[in-house]
């Protein structure tokens, strides 16, 4: 297996204030099965673990990371599950060849030769994600759902 250095966001990672430097760690391996765990070791240090966007490591970023529990808020009440999908699917994409966020894609499938278990990852952290909307958004998502579906 080889080892892949990136500026990431791990929970390892270590922030320096003073100097706003972000440190490169290999990424580490965790179990695909849990989205939450994947997320508190790859995601929270810059989005939190609240997934508001305000990470250790986010001062040391030159753009603030998502606020991802306003991602369906921000797309009509709708979770943008095919947008984030993709996002960490991707090898490339515009939001990281600009080194704002890891490549996932990529990364994940250096820590396994296994591509259901690369899919596991990205599907569970999707799930993950869609689970951090704020509920009053999808709550009225819901309601306009079922009043839609009611032929109001």
């Amino acid at each position: 297996m080889r080892t892949i250095f990136f500026v990431t966001l791990l929970g390892s990672l270590l922030v320096q204030a003073q100097d706003k430097q972000i440190k490169r760690v290999p990424i580490a391996q965790t179990s695909p099965a849990s989205g939450k765990a994947m997320f508190g070791e790859y995601c929270a240090v810059c989005h939190g673990l609240e997934g508001t966007g305000d990470g250790p490591a986010a001062a040391a970023l030159k753009d603030k990371p998502a606020d991802l529990t306003a991602l369906a808020a921000k797309n009509g009440g709708k979770f943008p599950e095919a947008h984030i999908y993709t996002t960490l699917r991707q090898v490339e994409s515009p939001i990281h060849s600009s080194k704002r966020m890891p490549v996932w894609g990529s990364l994940f499938s250096s820590i396994t030769t296994n591509p259901a278990e690369t899919q596991m990852r990205i599907n569970n952290l999707v799930s993950y994600v869609r689970s951090l909307q704020k509920s009053t958004v999808l709550a009225s998502s819901h309601a306009a759902a079922d009043e839609a579906a009611a032929g109001r």
